[in-house]
This record gives C-alpha cells, structure tokens and sequence, in this order.
C-alpha cells in the first residue's frame, strides 16, 4: 500500500503544482527554466509516481469490498467509460463540435473513468486508486475556470467529431473485449 500511496503523491504532485502554478511574467517556473528542462523533470516525476501507481496497485492486498454497486448501475459506468474514451480521442482529434463545447476533454476523460470504476464499487486498494484520479480531475477542471478557455480558431471540424466517436467506441470495446483483461489481468463484468 505504501508504493501505492508514493505514486499517488509523486503523481498528483506535479499535476496539482501545474494546475495551481503561477503563470505570472517573469515568476512561472516553466518560463525561468526553459520548458524543455521543466517539462522534463515534470515528465519525469510523473512517470515515476505512475510507475509506482501500477506497481503499488499490483502488489496491494485488496480485502474486503468496502461497497458493491447494483448491477444495473454497471450500464451507467459503461456509458461513462464509452463517454470518456470519446473525450480523451476528442482531446488530440482536430477541433471539432464535441471538443470546443467540452473545453478540456482530457480532464473530463479522466474523471469519468475514475467515476465510472468506482461505480464497479471496490475494495480499499481500488476505491483509493479510481477515488483519487477522480477528485483531481474535478479538482483540476475547477482551476482551469480561472484560465482563459483554449482557443479554437476557425469552423469546427465535422471529421473530428467523427474520429473522436469513432475511436473513442473502438477503444472502448478493445479494452472491454481484451486489452483491459492482458494490461491489467482483469476482465470486465458488463450487463451486456
């Protein structure tokens, strides 16, 4: 559990640093080192604190499940997770409707996901996991209010809504019918 809780801090603290960091001329540190250098040891801590999540992760010992979701709510946390695998697509396709009305579709993703396997319920190692994913993302998503919105120049790409659903679902169902089963070694349970 302790490799766990490290990962988690390693992770979130360079994510909460940027989200919170000033951007004030001439006192944002991505300026003053030089954003290849910041990036870099940005990168690097997060990597590592994502690295230790997994590896925690794997080696805690689960327990009891601290609460089990109705099944019928697993048709929710499926939507959600197709919603999210959309949104994160939308995050890198060309600009189209659903990532201009989004704003942050990256952000949006990730708490879905997280929201969508708590939904599955868990035990403490897994509640912990997803919990803390979730309420970084709202907390994220709430500071990046004070920012200005990303700008989107021109007529919104009609193809990139298309890619963004298109391979969102095509994720999804990758990971329900295989990949989440050989990354993770767990097989989902859907009500379909």
């Amino acid at each position: 559990m302790a490799l766990l809780i490290t990962g988690l801090v390693l992770f979130f603290a360079t994510h909460f640093y940027s989200a919170f960091r000033t951007r004030a001329e001439g006192q944002d540190i991505k300026s003053r080192m030089g954003e290849k250098a910041y990036m870099g040891v940005y990168s690097l801590i997060a990597l590592a604190g994502f690295g230790l999540i997994i590896w925690g992760y794997n080696s805690a010992p689960g327990g009891d499940a601290l609460f089990v979701t109705p099944v019928e709510l697993r048709w929710l946390s499926a939507l959600l997770l197709l919603i999210g695998f959309v949104l994160l697509v939308a995050a890198y396709a060309p600009a189209g409707h659903i990532k201009r009305w989004v704003k942050h579709p990256m952000i949006t993703a990730v708490a879905l996901w997280g929201l969508a396997h708590l939904l599955y319920g868990g035990d403490l190692v897994a509640v912990l996991l997803f919990g803390s994913f979730f309420i970084y993302a709202v907390i994220d998503r709430i500071a990046l209010l004070g920012r200005p919105a990303p700008a989107f120049d021109g007529k919104p790409s009609e193809a990139g809504d298309v890619i963004a659903i298109l391979g969102g679902a095509f994720l999804f169902f990758a990971f329900v019918y295989g990949l989440h089963n050989l990354l993770w070694g767990i097989a989902p349970v859907l009500p379909f």
